[in-house]
């Protein structure tokens, strides 16, 4: 049976919240994916604990920018198939896809060579501290080998976002999730392989996902027409699928790149420090999982309405999302706050690493009211196809703001966590008030248009 979804007529806010519940759910899924790595060698890891869990912390940053890169090339797909799917065309929409898994196939070839050689240049460049650097380069290298299984682990959930289907981008995540604890579980805790023992389960549990995955792919009915014959680049959709996902895999690798570079800043004051912050970005994938699903929702519902030239219902739903985001992050930015100490204790047991995450976290508090505003922007620009911009706005935040504020509070003494992870709102503002200028110029246009 078809449990995609039409989201050009009827009501807004239900179908919105009924599509956002699972891909909230599997970003969940997925943040508990990259934390149980953490989570297990910090509890198991023994006296090497804090080795393993900045070598965990560091590499999977560095894993994360390359999964960022590979989320931005496919929202290009997720935007593009939306829009066909809004407009009815089936047939097209199949030829879309086929061009896309031809394309990632071949790109996840080159990442694999290029991220496995470059394993040691990359810890070196992070400043891996020298006590975890071998782990670290390890792990990086452990994790790159398996990059064809990360691309088409990603590559599943984008396609059936992008018609509508966020049922199956859950399914995937929760096989990898489950998988991945057990692996972990037998290979660090029982076998005590620490970090090496933790790339190895994440990547035979993205593996066999994936594999499943397609099994229960080629099971159901589809809303687009797709055969094998499907599966080949056609410069006529690849171009297109390009121009909409590489300003948002640049965006997304320049805005990781200024977090690793945060990351190195702080590797440089100590292990601790290290393992530290890494224990407080595990916990912030936790508290921006609301906003981060309405990102992802919402490009998926603008597209299609954009597609079908419903200018007004895509406005609406970035209305009714953000209000959705701030109420949570409002709740949220609160409770990070005021008890950093209880969620960094969940994925640490030292409390000289538990106290740096903490202070880290309070300025991620008070980051959650601002995500409430600019990840919905995002999401409804690239619903849009205004890729661009939100390419610019993030280069703009990322790069002009957080990494230059960083750098200037990590030269204030004392040294303070909370005064470096400060760059992060404040980037944030900046964003938006770029977004909010867009915008404006965005309606201008649709207003146009809707006349003509």
């Amino acid at each position: 049976m078809d449990k995609t979804q039409n989201f050009t007529t009827g009501k807004i806010f239900s179908p919105l919240i009924r599509f956002a519940l699972p891909v909230l759910l599997a970003l969940f899924l997925q943040a508990m994916y990259g934390a149980v790595d953490l989570l297990i060698v910090g509890q198991f890891g023994g006296d090497q604990a804090d080795v393993f869990v900045s070598a965990v912390s560091t590499g999977s940053q560095i894993m994360m920018t390359l999964t960022f890169v590979i989320n931005g090339l496919a929202m290009g797909l997720t935007v593009y198939v939306g829009e066909k799917i809004g407009a009815g065309k089936r047939t097209e929409a199949g030829e879309i896809i086929g061009s896309g898994i031809s394309m990632f196939a071949i790109l996840s070839l080159i990442l694999t060579v290029i991220m496995v050689c470059a394993s040691s240049a990359l810890a070196k460049l992070m400043h891996a501290p020298a006590e975890a650097f071998d782990n670290t380069v390890w792990y990086v290298a452990i994790c790159s080998a398996g990059t064809l299984f990360i691309v088409a682990y990603n590559l599943v959930g984008s396609i059936f976002r992008g018609i509508g289907d966020s049922k199956i981008p859950l399914l995937t995540v929760a096989l990898a999730c489950v998988l991945n604890i057990l692996g972990d579980l037998l290979l660090v805790a029982v076998f005590g392989l620490g970090a090496v023992g933790a790339a190895i389960a994440t990547i035979f549990a993205q593996a066999v996902s994936v594999v499943l995955s397609v099994f229960i792919i080629r099971k159901r009915q589809l809303p687009f027409d797709f055969s094998r014959k499907d599966i080949r680049p056609n410069a006529a959709h690849i171009r297109p699928i390009l121009r909409l996902g590489v300003p948002i895999a640049l965006q997304d690798l320049l805005v990781s790149i200024s977090f690793l570079v945060i990351l190195a800043i702080v590797n440089d004051i100590g292990l601790t420090e290290s393992a530290g912050v890494g224990v407080a970005e595990k916990v912030c994938a936790f508290i921006m999982l609301i906003p981060s699903a309405f990102m992802q929702s919402m490009s998926a519902f603008v597209a299609q309405n954009i597609g079908a030239m419903q200018y007004a219902r895509a406005k609406k739903a970035l209305w009714y999302g953000i209000a959705a985001s701030l109420l949570v992050g409002i709740l949220m930015g609160y409770a990070t706050f005021f008890h950093g100490r209880i969620f960094a204790g969940i994925f640490a047991k030292d409390a000289a690493i538990i106290a740096p995450a903490a202070e880290y976290l309070k300025a991620y508090a008070i980051d959650c009211l601002f995500t409430a505003f600019l990840f919905c922007f995002i999401g409804y620009f690239n619903g849009c196809g205004n890729t661009t911009f939100v390419m610019l706005q993030g280069i703009i935040g990322g790069i002009c703001v957080r990494l230059p504020v960083s750098w200037a509070m990590s030269k204030v003494e004392p040294v303070s966590l909370f005064r470096i992870g400060l760059a992060t709102p404040v980037s944030s503002i900046v964003q938006i008030l770029l977004c909010a200028v867009f915008f404006a110029f965005v309606q201008r246009r649709q207003k146009k248009r809707s006349l003509n």
